[in-house]
């Protein structure tokens, strides 16, 4: 979901609330017509020179651009909404993929790996589910490779080379392409575990948890719900990923763009354009040379589709499952085939921007509106010209500069769609599913509290089973319809008094 009133949550900074708005992006150009209509304000009150036009054009362009701007606010508002309803669509089949794979694939499989070996298979393949949406989220960003700390602990396991031979011309895509010569080889494979914002390393373990770890581990958690989301001081939901030490920095799960000068003086951009061109004209020529060639060698590296490589991996797992019954296996390749349709209309939806022509020449035509505005509405309005041009540049220039910005809700805008935050949903729910331990119904359905036929009998399942003489077993009861008659009749006074109780007397 979008961020919720950035306004006014969060920690409060000028800043902040300043680019939160479309503010920051248009008051250049309130500046700049502002200052139109005050020349012109000035010049036709104080001089005898009138800087006057006949107002139809305003008429007639006016309704024009109004009409063009809706429709371009209106598309890139269709593509915000339509990304929101792929993320759905990728939390939806991630969690049924996740319930087939975890409820409907059993643990213990005629002549395959014992029960503790097909728990860790189906962990290791839900994890890699929950890597899919957060590659989606990478790729979507524009940042390529697998080394970041949310994505890489989900997917180390997988192999790196086509064969046993570790030459690096053998090396898979899904790692090639994000290798390079400053740090090669292969992570550690030294298991680590996260305390805090650190790391130390894990123990070998033997036998089982005592009861003082579960006590202990119980009463952090309790610490940690117990103190107030604003006053925890970090917020690292990674540190309960798997940890490796590995042979290169991992980058963060999350990267926006750090506020610079220009973001809020945009001609500032110009200036620093201008003093790039010059360093680089003062720069020794073979210096330039190199940098030139390198720059060219990276744009032709490899690069991977890590969402895909994800998909075939969970297509293999369910090749390999040739004992699966028909059902599950359909049901499995459905959700596989809908996460491969969606991050493709994901990529579509992030790829695909509106032409620059016509945005450009919608630019440049509201740029001619407004700087011939003032002259058209001076005979009317006299000094409420100025204000007059300053709303209308704010109301018109504001609609087309947020139809630019989110055109593409995926990236690091305060306004654009919670990535992060819906990764991090989609794994506590995938926990969630595989907390469930598959216990036999009889162990809950037969218990003392389960009260089946509440409100006309509230006889717990427990005393209904447990045998004795009563009106759903025994003909001995006289008046009353023994056995699954009773139960109807048992049914339809519950359908009675529900209807009764559940209506509302003051809304009928």
């Amino acid at each position: 979901m979008p961020t919720r009133d950035p306004l006014f949550r969060g920690r409060w900074t000028i800043m902040k609330r300043f680019r939160t708005t479309i503010i920051n992006d248009i008051y250049p150009e309130m500046i700049f017509f502002s200052l139109v209509a005050t020349m012109v304000t000035l010049v036709s009150k104080f001089t005898t020179t009138k800087l006057i036009f006949d107002n139809g054009l305003l008429t007639v362009l006016g309704t024009v651009l109004s009409l063009t701007i809706s429709f371009r606010t209106s598309s890139s508002y269709e593509r915000y909404q339509e990304g929101r309803k792929m993320w759905s669509a990728i939390a939806t089949s991630s969690k049924n993929l996740a319930g087939l794979i975890w409820i409907h694939i059993p643990n213990e499989r005629e002549g395959g790996p014992s029960p503790l070996e097909c728990m860790i298979e189906k962990k290791t393949m839900i994890n890699l589910i929950q890597a899919f949406s957060v590659a989606c989220k990478h790729f979507l960003r524009g940042e390529s490779g697998v080394y970041y700390q949310d994505l890489f602990p989900l997917i180390c396991v997988l192999p790196r080379y086509a064969s046993e031979s570790h030459a690096p011309d053998n090396m898979l895509p899904l790692w090639q392409a994000s290798e390079d010569t400053s740090s090669p080889g292969e992570p550690s494979r030294s298991a680590t575990i996260p305390v805090g914002n650190g790391y130390k390393q894990s123990p070998s373990f033997s036998g089982t948890l005592v009861d003082e770890d579960l006590k202990g581990s119980t009463k952090r958690q309790v610490e940690a719900n117990g103190r107030s989301a604003h006053k925890q001081k970090t917020f690292d939901p990674e540190q309960v990923l798997p940890s490796f030490e590995v042979h290169r920095p991992l980058k963060p799960a999350r990267d926006p763009p750090k506020a610079t000068f220009g973001d809020y003086i945009p001609f500032w951009i110009f200036l620093k354009w201008v003093g790039r061109t010059i360093a680089r004209k003062a720069m020794p020529q073979d210096e330039a040379e190199r940098r030139a060639k390198l720059k060219r060698k990276m744009k032709h590296l490899c690069e991977s589709n890590v969402p895909l490589e994800i998909i075939l991996f969970l297509s293999s797992y369910s090749a390999y499952l040739n004992t699966t019954v028909p059902s599950v296996a359909s049901g499995i390749l459905s959700n596989l085939a809908t996460l491969q349709d969606t991050y493709q209309q994901l990529e579509r939806i992030a790829y695909t921007p509106l032409p620059f022509a016509y945005q450009a020449h919608l630019r440049i035509s509201l740029w001619i509106y407004l700087f011939f505005l003032p002259f058209q509405i001076y005979a009317k309005f006299g000094w409420l010209t100025i204000p007059g041009t300053a709303f209308a540049t704010f109301s018109l220039v504001g609609f087309l500069e947020i139809g630019h910005q989110i055109e593409n809700p995926f990236t690091y805008d305060l306004n654009d769609l919670d990535l992060d935050g819906f990764c991090l949903s989609l794994q506590r729910e995938l926990h969630e599913i595989t907390a469930h331990t598959n216990p036999d119904p009889k162990s809950y359905i037969f218990s003392a509290w389960n009260q089946p036929f509440a409100p006309t009998d509230r006889r717990s399942a427990a005393d209904l089973v447990a045998g004795g003489d009563h009106e759903y077993v025994s003909p001995k009861f006289k008046g009353i319809h023994p056995g699954m008659s009773s139960v109807n009749l048992t049914l339809i006074n519950n359908w009675r008094e529900v209807d009764l109780v559940t209506r509302d007397p003051k809304k009928q």
